[in-house]
């Protein structure tokens, strides 16, 4: 199920923007404030982000301009300011789609439906990162060529990883995103699988592609 957040600090739009978009199987999470709705955006993971452009405590186009500098979470900015300097502004911050309201929910959906397709067309390519390549589709992961022999959680963690090359992440959002929430924050779960990653890597330093950041997380840094 894809998850949207929408960021929007008008409640009978974000009510039914919400309602109608859970009615289309989407789910779907409401922050009205822009510092809060960043905080979010950052902390949990979300397949797209619906975006006012005012906001109360930090406008659309800052939030667009941090997050960006963070993740690469497809983003729709919508706005009652529709002159075409509003619109280059939104898309030259980062914003993939910028809507003008009032909208009617049919260009929504399929705007939505739009970047989505264009998403899962770059999710279906390989990929690389140094002498590691990912082949999505056929759920494959090779090292000089050679086929690694993955667990699929093993799997979806080195994915993951790979996704967020150059990013520290934390063991809470890979415990969150790849073990879900039926794990307590306190296990070491996360740890034990970067370390049998490692092993099959079967590098002779042991941080060479999975770096650990003390106290923190991982990273896969060139």
């Amino acid at each position: 199920m894809k998850k949207i957040l929408i960021i929007e600090d008008e409640k009978n739009i974000s009510s039914f923007v919400k309602m109608e978009l859970e009615f289309e199987g989407y789910s779907t999470v409401v922050e009205e404030d822009g510092k809060k709705g960043l905080d979010t955006a950052i902390e949990k993971d979300f397949d797209l982000i619906l975006l006012d452009l005012m906001l109360p405590s930090l406008n659309g186009l800052e939030i667009c301009r941090r997050l960006k500098r963070e993740k690469n979470t497809p983003i729709i900015m919508l706005s009652a300011r529709d002159s075409v300097m509003d619109k280059v502004s939104g898309l030259q911050t980062g914003a993939d789609d910028y809507i003008a309201k009032p909208f009617a929910i049919e260009e929504l959906l399929a705007r939505i439906q739009v970047v989505f397709r264009r998403e899962s067309i770059n999710d279906s390519q390989v990929i690389i990162f140094k002498d590691i390549a990912i082949d999505q589709e056929a759920r494959i992961v090779r090292r000089n060529n050679e086929e690694l022999n993955l667990t699929n959680k093993e799997y979806e963690l080195l994915l993951y990883l790979m996704k967020n090359k150059g990013k520290v992440v934390s063991r809470y959002t890979l415990l969150e995103n790849i073990w879900g929430y039926d794990y307590e924050p306190e296990t070491n779960i996360v740890d034990v699988y970067i370390r049998y990653l490692r092993n099959k890597l079967n590098n002779e330093n042991k941080e060479e592609y999975i770096q650990t950041v003390r106290s923190v997380g991982y990273v896969m840094r060139q």
